[in-house]
């Protein structure tokens, strides 16, 4: 019902649009106008759409908790004596009904009686508040019209007008952005307070053992309830040092290739073909790494192993014959390959903003292009690029599928590159998976890990937007 009113106000606001552009023509025979009639056109379409789009978004929001309310209000006594679980599930069976649908659930006597009545009492209450929601949309929309079309003269500022209301949505965009990222730090912040309360913050940043198993019953065995978060960071650390290890010089020297030596033809087509890599999903990063990357280094490394026995690497050999699919340089190389394009497009943008000049004036002095690119491109590129290995960086931290099904979700405090690892984010979606209770030290330590996390990415983003800034001053 409420899509045909959005059509009726989208053709109301077209109609809004033509009239307007029309009065204004009209109106302004021989007199200067101040705006053109296509402006006047959409200063009236902004009054006709705006509020009764407003209302009909209201209408949405709060027909929901209406309808509950009213459906509370004349329930039958059997039902509202029930527990409210029950009461709250019964009522959505009876929407299911009068939708003409079948319940979810079968109900004893008394309630299976009354089931069909409730349905057919929520469809009604239901269409009210749908037709009263698009109704009211309309009579607003008559209204802004009424009101708009008595102002349409010559002498209107209807482009001013309209410059305000664009500025108005722009500046309520950002809002909308700022207001989030407020929203996302303070929710961390509560949540991550009432976890610290329980665990102290210096056990949390400094300990070296992870068990967030947390007694449900006092005879419960096997939970520990440690929460050093070292070994998350270690392993954190350790996968993203192996990607970086593998993105940084592959996507720097894949963009000193485009930028420097590639022609025309070959950059329209390896540039498209490296930037593939970045529209591909994180999850088919994960399958490739557990199905094809970690198979296949499993084999590489017994296969070392396997020609250690029996030598004087006897105790090496044991150990790289048992290396499983999941470790952690199986998720870093993915990770690393996932980056490259990241590296790639930002380094390649950073190193065509260095001005010709240098170029030119280092090839007469002499210096060929290799020469030219080592001790004049990078050197001026440098803050740069720094400045995109931090980004990149901060984006390596932050991935969390890759790690899940490549690196396994043992909380290790190592930097063997063949073990199984955790890392932040895993933990944080292990944390807050399932059924858990909220109030509870195992649940809120995702806050905890998603605070500091949170804090680290945001000092990288920083620190790089500082050197790229730095950069683009030293050459505007």
């Amino acid at each position: 019902m409420i899509w045909i009113f959005l059509l009726l106000l989208i053709a109301f606001a077209v109609l809004a649009y033509v009239a307007g552009r029309a009065l204004a023509v009209r109106r302004s025979q021989g007199a200067k106008s101040h705006s053109r009639p296509g402006q006047h056109g959409l200063y009236a379409l902004i009054w006709v759409g705006v509020p009764a789009l407003a209302m009909l978004i209201a209408a949405s929001i709060f027909s929901t908790p209406i309808e509950q309310q009213m459906m509370r209000a004349g329930a039958p006594d059997s039902v509202t004596q029930l527990e409210p679980f029950r009461r709250e599930a019964f009522f959505a069976d009876a929407r299911l009904v009068g939708a003409g649908q079948e319940a979810r659930q079968i109900w004893p006597a008394p309630y299976a009686e009354e089931l069909p009545a409730e349905g057919r009492r929520a469809h009604r209450i239901a269409a009210a508040l749908d037709w009263g929601g698009g109704v009211a949309a309309l009579i607003a929309a008559v209204l802004g019209g009424l009101f708009v079309f008595t102002r349409i003269r010559p002498d209107l500022r209807a482009r001013n007008k309209v410059e305000g209301w664009i500025t108005g949505v722009l500046f309520a965009c950002s809002a909308v952005a700022v207001l989030t990222t407020v929203g996302i730090i303070f929710s961390l912040v509560i949540d991550s307070l009432r976890f610290f309360s329980m665990v102290p913050i210096t056990e949390f940043l400094f300990g070296t053992k992870w068990s967030p198993q947390i007694a449900i019953r006092a005879d419960q065995v096997g939970s520990s309830g440690a929460f050093g978060a070292v070994p998350l960071f270690a392993g954190t650390f350790l996968i993203m040092a192996i990607a970086m290890a593998v993105a940084a010089p592959i996507g720097l020297f894949s963009a000193v290739y485009l930028s420097e030596y590639s022609g025309k033809k070959t950059r329209a087509l390896v540039k498209p073909a490296l930037e593939v890599l970045a529209g591909v999903p994180t999850v088919v990063y994960g399958f490739f790494a557990a199905l094809t990357v970690g198979p296949a280094l499993r084999v590489f490394f017994n296969g070392i192993g396997e020609m250690l026995i029996g030598g004087p690497f006897n105790d090496l050999g044991l150990y790289l014959s048992l290396v499983q699919n999941q470790m952690a340089l199986v998720a870093g190389a993915v990770m690393g390959i996932m980056l490259i394009p990241f590296v790639s497009s930002l380094s390649d943008d950073i190193l065509n903003a260095v001005p010709q000049s240098l170029r030119d004036g280092s090839y007469a002095m002499g210096a060929t292009k290799s020469e030219t690119i080592k001790k004049v491109l990078l050197p001026a590129a440098l803050p740069g690029v720094a400045g995109a290995l931090l980004l990149a960086v901060s984006r390596a931290i932050g991935e969390t599928m890759i790690v899940t099904m490549a690196a396994g979700l043992a909380a290790k405090l190592t930097l063997n590159p063949l073990e199984t690892v955790t890392t932040v984010t895993v933990q944080i979606v292990t944390l807050l998976t399932g059924d858990q209770e909220f109030n509870s030290p195992k649940t809120l330590a995702a806050f905890g890990l998603g605070l500091t996390l949170f804090v680290v990415t945001l000092m990288l983003n920083i620190v790089a937007m500082r050197i790229v800034q730095a950069y683009r001053e030293q050459y505007d």
